[in-house]
């Protein structure tokens, strides 16, 4: 779950190969994470509710996708990882369910993607690393390469 209180400590919304583990799928789909996170923080009243389902939507299939890699490898630490992604979509649904019913508006989609920017780079550098390095070995042999043009 997302912390609400916690401070924002970090925030940059401009997507770097920084953020590239070397994994293309993943890579891939993180750069999409980037995207819908950034409507989100972007959004306006008229705008809130379909920019939280189009991440509910993003998330869903992102998170189904590295639980499937996970399960199939028999990635060893894979339950930490899922109760992080459990946790995420279960604040995305609570933001989705306020703006649904009128109690919010694009305050708060503003701030859960603001927080979403404030979680990812933890999340994707300590968990998704494992797991990109634990498939590009099993697919490849070896480890990560990563090639990055904005460093």
């Amino acid at each position: 779950m997302i912390d609400i209180d916690a401070p924002v400590q970090d925030n940059s919304l401009v997507w770097s190969d920084a953020r590239l583990l070397g994994f293309m799928p993943m890579d891939d789909t993180h750069k999409e994470f980037h995207d819908v996170a950034l409507r989100l923080v972007t959004c306006t009243d008229t705008s809130a509710l379909a920019a939280i389902e189009e991440f509910e939507k993003h998330a869903v299939s992102h998170f189904e996708q590295e639980e499937e890699w996970m399960r199939t490898t028999n990635f060893p630490p894979r339950d930490c990882h899922i109760k992080e992604h459990e946790g995420v979509l279960k604040s995305v649904r609570e933001v989705k369910s306020a703006i649904e019913d009128g109690r919010a508006g694009c305050a708060l989609a503003q701030d859960i993607g603001v927080r979403l920017f404030q979680w990812f780079p933890g999340h994707a550098d300590y968990m998704d690393s494992a797991l990109a390095a634990w498939m590009t070995k099993l697919t490849m042999g070896g480890k990560p390469v990563v090639f990055r043009k904005n460093i």
